[in-house]
């Protein structure tokens, strides 16, 4: 089984370089054989990426999240784009909207959005989308301007009517353990109905636990692996019906379309 795991905090498991590499390495062991590495702040990008330069099967993207919008550094938009020219970084993010919290007044937020998709669209890179409690707003954004190279919306946890206002979009939806979970049941018919080319798998780690490895029946007790991603494509596998193993070649597919990054043979 080849897995592609398309969103991993690897610098949120651990901090120390030794650890972050274990990690890398506990998951290729698992099948998983590529992942992305994901960073909310450019500081915190500069120094997992440093601490991964070794380790050929992680991929990078790199932006400010909107969790980090109010802390911003000083010439951000210049580093990110020199960030951008660096050796497997290939997306733009995470970027995006977070009305749940309020990070920073929605305005700021849809700001900084609009300065990623910019960004991105010079860069010719495909963008990674963060969205809580603001799904229409971006829609609504991304109808006007998604650059040419599409989105990713990570973690994804709109229902399907949403899903199906976004199908017209060059976007893929990139679902974690939180569907393995009877409180998410409204996704279900969004992993089922999906065509299966949009389709992408992430771990989120090291949020987002599945069930099988979550304590009790919370996802926020046992923090998540990479590793974990087997059983987030085992439940994908189920609800459309079909082979696990099949499954995860048509994800592992999906990755590399929706990066850009050329076809592989097994």
């Amino acid at each position: 089984m080849r897995l592609f795991d398309t969103h991993c905090h690897i610098g949120l498991i651990n901090s120390d370089r030794i650890q972050q590499l274990l990690a890398v390495q506990y998951a290729k062991r698992a099948g998983i054989k590529h992942l992305v590495s994901i960073c909310n702040s450019l500081p915190d990008f500069e120094d997992t990426y440093a601490n991964l330069r070794s380790a050929s099967n992680v991929y990078h993207a790199v932006g400010v999240s909107p969790t980090e919008s109010g802390n911003r550094i000083a010439g951000w938009e210049a580093k990110l784009q020199e960030f951008l020219k660096l050796d497997r970084v290939i997306a733009v993010g995470e970027t995006g909207l977070d009305y749940k919290k309020n990070f920073s007044p929605k305005q700021t937020q849809v700001d900084l959005f609009m300065k990623h998709l910019e960004i991105a669209r010079r860069a010719d890179l495909p963008v990674i989308i963060h969205n809580r409690m603001a799904g229409q707003d971006i829609l609504d954004i991304l109808k006007h301007n998604i650059p040419e190279k599409g989105a990713i919306l990570h973690c994804y946890s709109e229902d399907w009517e949403f899903a199906k206002n976004a199908l017209d979009l060059p976007v893929y939806f990139s679902f974690a353990g939180n569907i393995t979970f009877n409180s998410v049941r409204g996704l279900t018919d969004t992993v089922r109905n999906l065509p299966e080319d949009r389709i992408l798998v992430e771990s989120e780690a090291p949020f987002m636990t599945p069930r099988k490895y979550a304590s009790g029946n919370t996802k926020s007790k046992v923090r998540n692996r990479p590793e974990y991603i087997v059983e987030t494509v085992n439940e994908i596998a189920k609800i459309r019906g079909v082979d696990v193993e099949q499954m995860s070649e048509v994800l592992y597919a999906n990755s590399l379309r929706a990066f850009h990054l050329p076809p592989e043979e097994e």
